[in-house]
C-alpha cells in the first residue's frame, strides 16, 4: 500500500528542486549562527591539539634538557621568587571570566539588559586583564630572561618557539574576543537586542542568541587555557 503523502509530491525537475529545498522548511527558523561557531571551535580544537601533540612529542623526543617551568616562570613577590605565581593569577581571571559570561547567558536569555551588560563588561575586562598579564609575561622572558624563539639560558631550544607560538595563537583568541565582548557590552546595553536593531556588517536583527554564541567562543577560548596550564606549565 503506497503512502498517499508520496502521491502529492511533484514530478520531474519541481520534484528534484522540491527534494534540495527541502531542508528551508525543516530548518526554518533555526539560528545558524550557533551552528557555524560550533563547526568553527570543532576545527579549533584540531589545530590547538596539534599544537599540544607536537610540543609534547619534541619535549620527550629532545636530548637536551627541558627548562623547568617553575624556574622560568618564577614570580619575584617581597624578593622571594615564587613558582608560576603570574600564572595562576592569570588562570583564576580567566576562569571567573569564564563564570560572569555564564551569568550573561542567563540574564541573556531573561531579557535582563542592565545584568547582561554589565556581565558582558566585566568578561571583557577579565580578558583584558588575561591579555594585560600575558604581555608582561612576554616582555620579562624576552627583555630580562633572553628567551628567544630560538634559544634560552635555560635548556632546550625549541622551548621558546613552542612557548611563544601555543600562547601567542591563544593570546590571538582571548584579544579578539575581548574586542567582541566590548562591542557587545554596547550593543546589549543601547538595548539593540531588544529593539531587534540589524547589525553592521550582517544586517540581521540583533537577538540574545548572539550573547549565547559569544559565550560559546569564550568558554572555549578558558577550557583551551586549562589544558595549556596542565601540559606546558605543569608538566
Amino acid at each position: 500500500m503506497s503512502d498517499p503523502t508520496l502521491d502529492k509530491l511533484p514530478g520531474g525537475y519541481k520534484g528534484l528542486a522540491s527534494d534540495f529545498g527541502s531542508d528551508q522548511t525543516l530548518f526554518k527558523g533555526v539560528n545558524w549562527g550557533k551552528a557555524m561557531m560550533w563547526i568553527f571551535l570543532l576545527s579549533d580544537t584540531f589545530i590547538f591539539s596539534c599544537f599540544l601533540i607536537s610540543y609534547m612529542k619534541v619535549r620527550a623526543s629532545v636530548v637536551e634538557p627541558w627548562p623547568y617551568p617553575s624556574e622560568v616562570f618564577a614570580l619575584n613577590f617581597l624578593g622571594v621568587p615564587v613558582p608560576l605565581l603570574l600564572i595562576a593569577i592569570m588562570t583564576f581571571v580567566l576562569i571567573t571570566s569564564s563564570g560572569t559570561m555564564a551569568l550573561a547567558v542567563k540574564y541573556g536569555y531573561e531579557r535582563n539588559r542592565k545584568l547582561c551588560a554589565l556581565f558582558v563588561f566585566l568578561t571583557a575586562l577579565g580578558g583584558l586583564t588575561f591579555v594585560g598579564m600575558q604581555a608582561f609575561e612576554w616582555s620579562k622572558l624576552i627583555f630580562h630572561e633572553g628567551v628567544r624563539p630560538w634559544g634560552n639560558p635555560y635548556g632546550a631550544a625549541q622551548f621558546g618557539s613552542f612557548f611563544f607560538m601555543i600562547t601567542g595563537f591563544h593570546g590571538t583568541h582571548v584579544s579578539i574576543g575581548v574586542i567582541f565582548l566590548f562591542i557587545f557590552a554596547r550593543k546589549t546595553f543601547r538595548g539593540d537586542f531588544d529593539n531587534a536593531r540589524r547589525g553592521f556588517f550582517t544586517s540581521m536583527k540583533s537577538d540574545y542568541v548572539a550573547i549565547e554564541i559569544l559565550g560559546l567562543y569564550w568558554h572555549f577560548v578558558d577550557l583551551v587555557w586549562v589544558f595549556i596550564f596542565a601540559f606546558f606549565y605543569l608538566w
